[in-house]
């Protein structure tokens, strides 16, 4: 059965004021799986991660070129509506970043956004949330208190929590354990495979076993290029580059 495309992205270029950043960059997100972005820091991961919900529309200077689709639609074309994109694709960022009030208000922010406010569906999507990001048994009885009393890895499982609360499609996650220990890593990482059945996820990692572990699709990019993308276990086990190979291997520099 052949995998469905959610986003497709073809000869995408990327300049922050005349450096430029991506250079004709090709690849594709598949619906209900896993996509890793692997490469040495400064690669690029990170810069096209946020392209895919126009994140780097808030750089001054930041200007693109290329194709970059969402179920067919440009999502670069004049008068996209941008809100409603982030609505659809969701992003967890490298540090958990709580909004600083209750834990309930970090998770009815959205939603409240987007016009909810009956107090019974508002108490759905709190639970519903948090039980799907393994968080619920963790802080049921600590709703209303901050979520800045969180520890790290509960913070961004809450960060996960928030982005569900607006029912996307697709969630980009940059980085979310570089700032975790290794038990909260874990978790994050079996939250990601959990959350493969309902969402599909797109992660920026620099731990290529955390790539191996948990993707279905691997892109390796060096120097804004994205030099091989393909099926993770072909990336990992047979790769076509040369400088793939050198890179997973350890030989990289």
């Amino acid at each position: 059965m052949t995998d469905t495309n959610v986003m497709d992205i073809e000869g995408f270029n990327l300049w922050y004021g005349d450096k430029q950043a991506l250079f004709d960059v090709a690849m594709n997100v598949r619906k209900n799986k896993i996509t890793a972005l692997i490469g040495p820091s400064g690669c690029g991961k990170s810069t096209l991660l946020r392209c895919m919900n126009r994140m780097n529309d808030i750089v001054d200077g930041c200007r693109v070129q290329g194709k970059m689709t969402y179920h067919g639609q440009d999502i670069y074309e004049r008068g996209t509506d941008v809100m409603a994109l982030r609505k659809r694709i969701g992003m967890i960022f490298q540090k958990p970043n709580p909004f600083p009030m209750s834990v309930r208000d970090n998770i009815t922010y959205g939603p409240k956004i987007h016009g909810i406010t009956k107090q019974s569906e508002l108490d759905e999507i709190v639970e519903r949330s948090l039980k799907q990001a393994v968080l619920w048994d963790e802080v049921h009885d600590r709703l209303d208190q901050s979520a800045l009393s969180l520890s790290g890895g509960q913070q961004q499982r809450l960060c996960i929590a928030r982005t569900l609360s607006i029912n996307p499609e697709v969630i980009l996650m940059d980085e979310p354990t570089s700032a975790l220990d290794p038990i909260a890593t874990a978790k994050i990482e079996d939250l990601a495979v959990e959350l493969e059945k309902d969402y599909t996820v797109v992660i920026v990692t620099h731990n290529m076993q955390q790539a191996a572990r948990i993707s279905d699709y691997t892109g390796f990019m060096y120097i804004g290029r994205m030099i091989e993308f393909d099926r993770t276990e072909r990336i990992f086990s047979k790769p076509s580059d040369e400088l793939t190979e050198r890179y997973i291997t350890g030989r990289f520099g």
